[in-house]
């Protein structure tokens, strides 16, 4: 291995040192290869399912203008004047069929691009009235019949994935389309926010959507001018400024994977890339992630193939040396063998060759030929025979006269035509084609199968001094696997078609159990929820009756406990609607300051009544979330910090984290263990260091971390035992630009200190005690109630002349009875339409945004009487005014 190690020393070390450096080169290359290919892979793997996220995201809303194109109200429209009423009512259908979805919006467009109707007509900036003709989903529904577009809105400046569907005539004409745009930001916040990041790119290679808000529309590569030109026509992506990302292709793995440099401060500079095609669309899905692991593990091998390479190496040398003589002494005794057998195989192959030259002469057999498994026939420019194998002879079983050397190929072709092995063509057509061919000198390839199923492929060659030579392959074998091959795939194709049968099968089932779980779960809270609004309302009827202390104090502990109950009720409908996906969740700009103060005024009383400091520090953030679902959140925060301190100070603040803003509650409260820490996050894990009269119900914080995920928000906690707690939220910055300056509504003016004396309300409710304990309550209020009973007996109480002020209304009323119906036929047999309010257990946001559309009050149950007093004063003080 190393020659003259003892003359040549320093040769050994340079070996050496070379050597080691050459394993830590390609065991290191080796090992990094392999690690980007493993990682490549499962990143591949991730990759897909990501697609397929975006692409079920998109299918969900795929078949509504499909369904919406067939409506004839809307054809009806497209095909006549529309007036202010017509527009409305288009706006309010469009509205309805948009349903809770927040993410979307549908719009009405007529034959000349203006949007005629559009379900978001209620904010500022809407769709209707604008001219949408220069858009691509809207050429192409109007031409081919649907369209497809992603872009930013040119109306509300948002942007999203535009899908259309053409309106046809009752003669196929196209008079319209109906366009349902898609926001794709919740998916955003779903991807990673590490160093690996997702991004999608549409066609001209335009990032739109990214988990790193500094890529947004980054171009991956340079657009045409054809490019440039359309996206300015279309407005794809309105005034944004569309830089190019600077990156390169470095290096390309065999799966398809690329390593990148990335020229980003903030990133790794090596990345893999992985990419991949979503389905129905021209868009590229593209992953990056870091490879420094990759590295790493590189090093490590390259350090351990040094150590083994140096301690090889020495271990060699030792060897080597005592082994050195006996290698000359080997090396010359083989070195004599060796000429010696080259000698004696010179001899034999001169002797093989006279004797195979004399055997050719005779016979015409080659034995250069007989290893061949084909049959092997070779003929001279005469077109006579010059060699051929046994095989040959064996596939045709021709007669021994008339094979020989120099035998005519004619007489061969023709003997095989008397058999029928030249095909179905005349006899001497079929010679004369073969012979003319052989004369030609051309090469040939074909298949030809005789008559016992043989298949043989037929291969010809013509020779340099002329000649020919042609190979006969027996290939029945590789057919017939063929054949087995083709009825396998066929089988497998079948079983697939039927797993996939099965798995869609298994889905819907699964589907259909999650909605017969949320169906119960509403119904029972329901049904729940009848007795315990019966019951707070006879609770705060006891005041009045009890005259001692302990009376007093036995209500307090009766409501107290009813509100405990309430709480649990509500916490458990909120998690089986966010569950099935009926929570709505309205995001929009708003500044941070107010929402704290709410959150201060709500819990302060409470604190100081605990022996607690609460202490709210202000914000000039602007941030981007859902008001009301955020309020709750630092309402639990709060409210859970109150429950477990026992002294101290609870500070509500905030602080920037880059994009985003994180709002913390700290107290000074008993502290949480490390093994705990997770497991409150769970239902019903409540803690036994909260105060014996408040443990609370063990939903806050399961609801809290539904909501952030609902939200997008990280939630997050740090605690150190006999210390306290820090429990936040991580929201991400708004526009202050975008805010609307809030508007003070003006104080009502109040004629009468009591509203309700003298007030006169009906109470429709099918449930005997909730009805009597709410008439007893508002007799108590001063309000009289002349009628409180089910709907039958209401309509038969219901004549001209003695309509009430005010119509207190439940809305499921048992045997299928509507609480809405029954009052409109109310209303005809008075011939009035007093106001009314719902009272009803059902939280569905779509009921009660029905009732704020048309001017009704509506209440929850439970029922507080506070907040049932409140609305009823409010109610008839407008009357009185009016």
């Amino acid at each position: 291995m190393f020659p003259n190690l003892r003359r040549r020393p320093a040769w050994t070390v340079v070996i050496l040192i070379a050597g080691m450096l050459l394993s830590m080169l390609s065991v290191g290359w080796l090992t990094w290869r392999q690690a980007l290919l493993s990682e490549s892979e499962v990143f591949q793997r991730q990759l897909t399912v990501r697609a397929q996220a975006l692409t079920q995201r998109v299918d969900r809303y795929r078949t509504l203008p499909e369904v919406l194109s067939l409506d004839p109200e809307l054809r009806a429209a497209l095909q006549r004047p529309l007036n202010h009423y017509d527009v409305d009512y288009l706006n309010r259908k469009l509205e309805r069929a948009n349903g809770a979805s927040q993410s979307s919006t549908l719009t009405l467009i007529n034959r000349s691009g203006i949007a005629v109707a559009a379900s978001n007509w209620r904010e500022a900036r809407n769709n209707v009235g604008e001219d949408y003709n220069y858009r691509p989903y809207v050429r192409d529904a109007l031409a081919t019949g649907k369209g497809r577009f992603y872009g930013i809105g040119t109306t509300t400046g948002l942007p999203g994935y535009f899908l259309s569907q053409a309106i046809y005539d009752e003669n196929g004409a196209t008079i319209g389309l109906i366009a349902i745009k898609i926001a794709l930001q919740e998916l955003e916040r779903q991807w990673p926010r590490t160093t690996d990041m997702v991004v999608v790119s549409d066609k001209h290679g335009v990032i739109f959507l990214t988990s790193r808000e500094a890529w947004r529309y980054r171009l991956l590569y340079p657009l045409t001018p054809q490019a440039e030109a359309e996206l300015v026509a279309t407005r794809q992506y309105q005034s944004e400024t569309l830089s190019p990302l600077n990156f390169k292709v470095s290096k390309t793995l065999d799966n398809g994977s690329r390593l990148v440099n990335i020229d980003d401060p903030e990133l790794p500079r090596r990345m893999l890339l992985q990419s991949i095609d979503l389905p129905n669309s021209n868009w590229r899905m593209h992953l990056l992630h870091d490879t420094s692991s990759s590295a790493t593990t590189s090093w490590w091998a390259a350090a351990a193939a040094a150590g083994l390479w140096l301690a090889g190496g020495l271990l060699v040398l030792f060897v080597r040396q005592r082994q050195r003589i006996a290698r000359l002494r080997l090396r010359s005794r083989q070195e004599l063998e060796t000429v010696l057998k080259q000698h004696a195989q010179e001899l034999r192959t001169a002797q093989d060759g006279i004797v195979q030259a004399a055997q050719q002469a005779d016979t015409g057999l080659s034995r250069s030929l007989e290893h061949l498994p084909q049959g092997v026939v070779i003929i001279d420019a005469n077109l006579n025979l010059v060699a051929w194998n046994s095989r040959y002879l064996q596939l045709f079983r021709y007669p021994s006269e008339l094979i020989y050397v120099g035998a005519p190929i004619e007489a061969l072709l023709r003997h095989n035509a008397k058999r029928g092995l030249l095909g179905d063509a005349p006899m001497e057509v079929a010679i004369q084609r073969r012979l003319g061919h052989l004369r030609s000198g051309k090469p040939h390839l074909h298949e030809s199968e005789k008559g016992d199923g043989t298949v043989l492929e037929i291969r010809g060659n013509p020779l340099p001094d002329g000649g020919f030579v042609t190979s006969y392959a027996d290939i029945t074998s590789y057919k017939n696997a063929a054949r087995e091959l083709r009825s396998l795939a066929d089988a497998l194709e079948q079983r697939v078609a039927e797993r996939t049968r099965d798995l869609e099968a298994a889905r819907q089932e699964a589907e259909q159990a999650n909605r017969y779980k949320t169906r119960f779960v509403n119904a029972a809270v329901h049904d729940l929820l009848q007795p315990l609004n019966a019951a707070r309302m006879y609770t705060s009827l006891l005041p009045s009756h009890v005259h001692d202390e302990a009376g007093r104090h036995v209500a307090e502990s009766i409501d107290a406990a009813l509100a405990s109950q309430d709480a649990i009720l509500t916490s458990m409908l909120d998690i089986a609607r966010m569950e099935s996906g009926q929570l709505e969740v309205h995001v929009r700009d708003f500044a941070l300051d107010s929402l704290l103060h709410v959150v201060h005024n709500n819990f302060s009383m409470l604190a100081d009544s605990e022996g607690l400091q609460l202490r709210t520090r202000s914000s000039r953030y602007v941030v981007r979330s859902d008001e009301a679902l955020l309020r709750r959140i630092l309402q639990n925060f709060v409210s859970n910090a109150i429950r477990y301190s026992r002294k101290g100070r609870i500070v509500v603040g905030c602080r920037r984290v880059g994009a985003q803003v994180r709002i913390e509650v700290h107290d000074q409260g008993p502290g949480i263990a490390p093994s705990l820490q997770r497991e409150i996050f769970e239902e019903f894990r409540r803690l036994d260091e909260g105060h014996a009269d408040d443990r609370g119900t063990g939903l806050g914080l399961a609801i809290v971390e539904r909501l952030g995920k609902l939200l997008g928000h990280e939630i997050g906690l740090r605690s150190t035992l006999g210390k306290g707690s820090v429990f936040w939220v991580t929201v991400p910055l708004g526009d202050a630009a975008a805010l609307q300056p809030a508007v003070r509504p003006s104080a009502p003016t109040r004629q009468d200190d009591a509203p309700l004396q003298g007030g006169v309300a009906w109470y429709i409710e099918d449930d005997p005690q909730t009805r009597a304990a709410t008439r007893a309550l508002l007799e108590r209020w001063g309000c009289a109630v002349p009628f409180a009973g089910g709907p039958h007996e209401a309509l038969q109480r219901a004549h001209p002349g003695n309509a009430p002020q005010l119509v207190l209304l439940d809305v499921h009323l048992g045997n299928q009875l509507y609480g809405p119906d029954i009052y409109a036929q109310l209303c005809e047999r008075w011939g009035q339409t007093p106001p009314v309010i719902l009272l009803t257990a059902e939280r569905d946001a779509s009921l009660r945004r029905q009732a704020a559309e048309r001017g009704w009050g509506f209440l929850a149950k439970p029922v507080r009487p506070p907040a049932l007093r409140a609305l009823m004063s409010q109610t008839l003080l407008r009357i009185r005014e009016g």
